[in-house]
């Protein structure tokens, strides 16, 4: 394997580390016309690699953030108000819960946002890692073959 294909890979599967719909799969696809093997495995290494780094960088953020909160209304406790965008994400969240979210991440949302919400409401890492790998991984192969089922259709779109 050549520098010119390492590049590649890294590059398809750095798109997919942020949102797999509307980035990565279509780079992916540009990069590797026809070698689905590699365009599935730096796809869904990609997606991993963002599940895992934003998991963790959002975990940073929302500790920093707890300690920032505690620092400045110490004296005194800010009362929690209940908006109705806070109803709403309460009830999405009691409704869908974890698995949910893994399925509403890589196709609707992003990696990123995806990552957040459920680092927000869940605080195990390695569920809240293998959940949102496990439905990128299923989102790349769904979507890498429904590609592959309309290439027909789709090729007049890339030539």
């Amino acid at each position: 394997m050549d520098s010119t294909e390492i590049w590649k890979f890294i590059t398809a599967a750095l798109a997919c580390t942020i949102s797999l719909s509307k980035i990565g799969i279509p780079s992916v696809i540009a990069i590797y016309k026809s070698n689905y093997l590699l365009a599935l495995a730096s796809s869904c290494t990609g997606a991993i690699f963002g599940t895992i780094v934003f998991t963790y960088l959002f975990a940073g953020i929302l500790k920093w953030w707890e300690t920032v909160k505690i620092g400045m209304f110490s004296s005194k406790h800010p009362k929690k108000i209940f908006t109705k965008s806070n109803r709403r994400i309460i009830k999405i969240k009691h409704r869908f819960g974890l698995t949910g979210i893994a399925i509403l991440t890589p196709i609707f949302l992003s990696i990123p946002i995806g990552a957040f919400l459920a680092e927000r409401f869940y605080k195990d890492k390695k569920k809240v890692i293998l959940y949102l790998s496990v439905s990128a991984v299923f989102w790349c192969f769904t979507l890498y073959f429904i590609f592959l089922f309309f290439y027909d259709t789709f090729k007049s779109w890339f030539a």
